[in-house]
């Protein structure tokens, strides 16, 4: 028997509903709160490495989102130049398994959809319009009271809440997301037939200006900068002045960032829970225990990688000790680590200016890393 017969979890983003799935396959009751009042259907762009592929093919969804992405192998590099010259297009090593791509860009509102339903199918409820107020822990159950005034016992909850969790300030974790620096203008338009790939440029006006292909017709385009006060409404212009050195798809990317395009802003922040990431029966998983920049893309990866490990203990173990505490934490905390502290570690050269950095170096040693299953 599983050392839990009924879960709650906080947040229906990735890492909450790769748990959710994985926990209601194996028979235990699953309840997903969700503060949103509805399934949200706006956003960007998602870029999923083979490791997080390895996950969603586990969680029997891998056909799905391979037909609403774009999935390639290899990444390109161009020169800060009129013509966007392709200085090099370089194998990207398939952290999934050779028998996956190495990366695959889709839509993240289409990623999440494809999570909920298989939940739903799953057994799982999600229940919307739950803000978490309080969490009371007696060693056996955990009852969470939330702002509509329900309250609901668990024998174990899973803060899967995100950067800002709710979760994680109640059980008294003071880790906070800081900012390291740097901001993103993220921009989702009209696919170039230029782009067959994500292609990045260091140099210019921006540190990175990149895109990824979310499917046959679209892009998300982003623009890396030093960290500013910034007006989204002021974004298609914003966004066309630092892409104007830009060239190759850039240009058609350029035309198309009028007010009909899906223009945000945001700091790149980094945080990571030192030690256990659990307090009695309540654990964070996902952006709630570590956050990091995007500049190796591994964000979406962790969360999905956190879900699934924390459900495999969960369904194995008789009971919720110590031990599996333990391991939990000796399969996630050093892998995390390794990817927040190097994702920082790349956003801090671009902005010392080092230039001879060994970032050939730190990228193969990570994905060396992450090609290991979690």
């Amino acid at each position: 028997m599983a050392a839990v017969q009924k879960v709650g979890i906080v947040g229906a983003g990735a890492a909450g509903l790769a748990a959710a799935i994985l926990l209601a396959d194996a028979g235990i009751e699953v309840e997903v709160l969700e503060k949103a009042a509805e399934p949200q259907t706006l956003g960007s762009g998602i870029t999923l490495q083979g490791n997080a592929l390895r996950i969603l093919r586990d969680l029997d969804v891998w056909e799905q989102v391979e037909a609403k992405g774009d999935a390639f192998s290899t990444l390109g590099l161009r020169a800060p130049d009129p013509t966007g010259t392709v200085i090099a297009v370089l194998d990207d090593i398939r952290t999934g398994g050779d028998d996956l791509p190495a990366t695959l860009g889709m839509y993240r509102p289409d990623l999440t959809a494809i999570l909920r339903d298989r939940a739903l199918e799953s057994g799982a409820r999600i229940t919307y319009g739950k803000t978490v107020m309080e969490i009371a822990d007696d060693a056996r159950s955990v009852t969470v009271s939330t702002s509509d005034g329900g309250t609901s016992a668990y024998d174990l909850l899973i803060g899967a809440d995100g950067l800002h969790s709710t979760v994680r300030k109640a059980i008294g974790i003071e880790e906070e997301p800081t900012p390291t620096g740097m901001g993103i203008w993220r921009a989702f338009v009209e696919r170039p037939e230029e782009v067959v790939r994500t292609d990045l440029t260091y140099g210019g006006p921006c540190f990175i200006a990149g895109y990824c292909p979310t499917g046959p017709d679209t892009i998300y385009a982003y623009l890396v900068e030093k960290a500013q006060e910034r007006n989204h409404e002021d974004g298609p212009k914003v966004m066309a002045e630092l892409a104007a050195v830009y060239g190759g798809p850039w240009k058609e990317i350029r035309a198309n960032l009028d007010h009909s395009a899906r223009i945000n802003y945001t700091w790149f922040t980094s945080h990571l829970v030192e030690g256990p990431w659990n307090r009695g029966r309540t654990v964070i998983i996902g952006d709630a225990a570590h956050s990091c920049p995007p500049t190796v893309a591994q964000g979406a990866a962790m969360a999905l990688e956190d879900g699934a490990v924390l459900a495999e203990l969960l369904i194995a173990a008789d009971h919720v000790t110590e031990t599996l505490w333990k391991e939990f934490a000796d399969r996630r905390t050093e892998r995390a680590t390794a990817v927040v502290k190097a994702s920082v570690q790349l956003g801090q050269w671009m902005l010392d200016g080092v230039r001879d950095a060994d970032v050939p170096g730190l990228m193969n040693s990570l994905s060396t890393m992450l090609k290991e299953p979690a």
